[in-house]
């Protein structure tokens, strides 16, 4: 089994398979992924790493493999007013939902993972709800700052204060031995 050592972003170089992985299976510090051709690869770094669509990475024996974000069961909110839309937000947050902010005239959206009784609350605050499928790459926390040198092409062996690390504004990870309740 190939081990993934760095992360990059998917350049000119011609990618030799593809990783297509829901959000968790993006967001891992140690496990073995499945490429569409079938081959296992073991993704094992000293934190938690996040992969997001258009990323690659490189394997010990130097082939480069696309990653792509899979398609998965979300939830997308509006509201009325930009007020009504902070309060959901706020219980999202309070809720430590992964939550994907997309910008937009009508005041914006926040983007979930399908939950129907999150989709009853959000309602109940005013919002709007509707389902889709798409990819997920939801906001980094407060804590998931820039650390170390430039976008990637390095092995991510840094971390923060809560022990997740990359460098640019990711979600906590979960490790895949910890209870996925919050995530």
């Amino acid at each position: 089994m190939h081990r993934i050592l760095t992360v990059e972003r998917l350049g000119l170089e011609m990618p030799s398979d593809r990783l297509r992985l829901d959000f968790d299976r993006r967001n891992r510090r140690r496990i073995v992924l499945e490429t569409e051709a079938g081959e296992r690869l073991l993704l094992d770094m000293p934190t938690a790493i996040h992969l997001r669509g258009g990323d690659a990475v490189r394997l010990d024996d130097g082939r480069l493999i696309a990653v792509e974000a899979a398609n998965e069961p979300l939830l997308d909110i509006t509201a009325a007013s930009s007020a009504a839309l902070v309060r959901i937000a706020w219980h999202l947050g309070n809720r430590h939902l992964p939550t994907q902010l997309l910008p937009g005239d009508d005041g914006g959206t926040l983007r979930i993972r399908a939950d129907h009784v999150i989709a009853a609350m959000a309602e109940g605050l005013g919002g709007r709800c509707t389902t889709l499928a798409g990819a997920f790459d939801p906001e980094g926390g407060a804590y998931a700052h820039k650390i170390g040198g430039g976008h990637h092409g390095h092995a991510h062996a840094h971390g923060n204060a809560h022990g997740n690390g990359h460098d640019h504004h990711h979600p906590h990870a979960p490790d895949e031995h910890a209870p996925h309740a919050a995530h």
